[in-house]
């Protein structure tokens, strides 16, 4: 018998080919995605809701890399295992690697919308396990009439292994240039004219000049991202529509084409996620360009009794709106711009949702196709199934960006500063606390933007050693922000930010 190494080398390599061709099949017939991010977000929609916010505050952005590439190694050390377990019984490594493929098969027909044909990538990827396994494993295995003491066999093992390795590189290159089909809607994406789609660049006075504090204009490609697609989906303009149906006297379905040549609407608006937690960073405030979902849903006519917008993405992901947030003329629109260019595809193109005053998990729908005017007790959407609140108005908050916190600065008349947010309210104060002694007034900048958030701007008596600074909002209606502190869930964190810093003595010297 060969070393245990070999055998779980066999096991390995007959896996990574197997990944390969699944790859390949997956990317040839333009499914979204493959085996190994069908079960990573099958393991995201099985996770309960407080493990998410809690895997998403230590992570942020990169939790689903990092999933990723966690399942891949799971899945590397599975092969392994069962190249060793075909050592002692063939049967057990062919049933290991057959599990991993009905596994594959479950986490890719669970998703909303899978087409029949994304079961072929698994059903190929198997074939190639079994098939490498038993060509790799032959080598291996004593053989009547072979004088073992040769070392052939060996050589003839590393050799078929060499070239399973390359040939698995080769079909894995081949997969990702088969799948043009993303970079071809990247392409029409750049090809796209949007005329009469703007991008003014900030308001004069909305920035207070202290360095360090966020720009007022988050650029697209730093705006924050949480979702829970792994793959986001490639939809070509040409091949978007949206349904509008449910409790409506016309049912409506508009492409691409005829959205755009709608009237159009341009706002500044402030997005940010219910799991951002006090002073956290899940925030972006952006030009949007597109249509108010008020005028369709009216032209639709809405019926009496509904009091709910149902919306579901290309990928399946729900979530649930109030349908007077789309109705009261707050500017709730279906975008298909942001910052002047057409939406990247990670942030939904061709078209997403966009509501002021709303936290993303009950508003912000990318790569939206499905609009449902229905009532909120009729269905449950994907965030509330994991214990979100139905409804999640923004709450009134604000942050400190300078200094950061635990930085040192010199000691003396120290300037500090931040952001302060309550969409579909505005700002109208800004207020900061230096060692729990009294609240002074900040510096706002222009208010009259009540869908963005604003920067402020204070000066403090710092004298040498260390400080505590805090911050706390006031917003147009006269509301102080609350010093109770909450967690993100069930419907968004509250508290005052508050951080420490240190200031030193500057040498006269």
């Amino acid at each position: 018998m060969r070393t245990r190494a070999q055998w779980a080398l066999a096991g390995v390599l007959a896996g990574l080919g197997g990944l390969a061709t699944s790859y390949l099949t997956a990317t040839w017939l333009g499914l979204r995605g493959n085996p190994v991010t069908d079960v990573a977000e099958l393991v995201i929609r099985l996770t309960p809701g407080p493990v998410a916010e809690d895997l998403i505050q230590v992570v942020g952005r990169h939790d689903k890399p990092l999933l990723v590439t966690g399942v891949l190694i799971v899945v590397l050390l599975l092969f392994a295992a069962f190249g060793l377990l075909s050592r002692r019984w063939q049967g057990a490594g062919i049933a290991g690697f057959v599990v991993l493929a009905v596994i594959g098969l479950i986490a890719n027909q669970s998703q909303y919308g899978a087409p029949a044909t994304g079961i072929l990538p698994s059903l190929v990827g198997v074939l190639t396990w079994l098939a490498l396994l038993g060509v790799l494993t032959s080598y291996l295995r004593p053989q009547p009439f072979r004088d073992e003491s040769s070392t052939d066999p060996q050589r003839r093992f590393l050799l078929v292994a060499s070239g399973v390795g390359l040939g698995s590189a080769v079909v894995g290159l081949l997969g990702w240039k088969v799948g043009g089909h993303r970079r071809a809607v990247n392409a029409a994406r750049e090809a796209l004219d949007l005329p009469g789609v703007t991008n003014p660049g900030p308001p004069a006075g909305v920035d207070v000049g202290l360095s360090g504090i966020a720009v007022w204009q988050t650029p697209s490609s730093r705006f924050y991202r949480i979702d829970t697609s792994l793959s986001p989906p490639a939809i070509s303009p040409n091949d978007w529509s949206v349904r509008i149906h449910g409790m409506v006297d016309h049912e409506t379905t508009l492409t691409y084409a005829e959205l755009v040549k709608r009237p159009r609407s341009e706002i500044w608006m402030t997005l940010n996620c219910v799991s951002n937690p006090v002073g956290g960073p899940l925030i972006s405030n952006a030009w949007w360009s597109g249509t108010h979902l008020k005028d369709l849903l009216e032209e639709a006519g809405v019926q009496q009794g509904a009091d709910a917008v149902k919306q579901t993405s290309d990928d399946g992901w729900t979530c649930g709106t109030p349908l007077s947030a789309m109705l009261d003329g707050r500017g709730a629109m279906l975008a298909y711009a942001m910052n002047g260019e057409p939406l990247l595809i990670e942030h939904g193109f061709p078209v997403r949702t966009v509501v002021p005053g709303l936290y993303g998990y009950v508003s912000a729908c990318k790569w939206v196709r499905d609009i449902e005017v229905t009532t909120f007790d009729s269905f449950s959407a994907y965030w509330t199934e994991r214990g979100w609140s139905v409804e999640g108005p923004v709450k009134l908050a604000s942050r400190i960006d300078v200094p950061g916190n635990g930085h040192h600065v010199p000691a003396g008349r120290v300037r500090v500063g931040g952001l302060a947010w309550q969409q579909n309210t505005g700002i109208s104060a800004v207020q900061v606390q230096l060692d729990g002694g009294g609240w002074q007034p900040a510096t706002v900048a222009r208010k009259n933007l009540r869908d963005s958030w604003v920067q402020w701007v204070a000066t403090v008596d710092a004298a040498p050693g260390r400080h505590q600074l805090a911050v706390r909002a006031v917003n147009d209606d006269g509301q102080v922000q609350t010093a109770v502190r909450a967690d993100p869930v069930p419907n968004g964190s509250s508290g005052w930010h508050t951080i420490s810093f240190q200031a030193d003595s500057v040498s006269s010297g």
